[in-house]
């Protein structure tokens, strides 16, 4: 089972959606896979992302809310969520 390290500002950016229940719901789902080293299924549409973001991951818990991460051998950090206008 993989340890969460939370960066700066995913905990900044995550306060937004405290009051999001359902935001809040999908990502603790999201992440008990993650953590559990499983694959996200389709309705996540997890990808690999590209350029300054190349060795990072990206997940849709909702429409456009955009969790992005990386994981190690013991380790899923969570780096950056919102929306694809505030996050590119």
């Amino acid at each position: 089972m993989l340890k969460i390290k939370n960066s700066k500002k995913f905990k900044k950016e995550i306060k937004k959606y405290r009051h999001q229940h359902t935001v809040i719901s999908e990502l603790n789902k999201a992440l008990a896979l993650l953590i559990k080293g499983k694959e996200l299924p389709e309705k996540y549409r997890d990808h690999n992302l590209e350029g300054s973001w190349a060795n990072h991951r990206e997940c849709h818990i909702k429409s456009d809310v955009l969790p992005i991460y990386f994981t190690d051998k013991e380790t899923l950090y969570l780096e950056r969520i919102g929306s694809h206008s505030e996050l590119f």
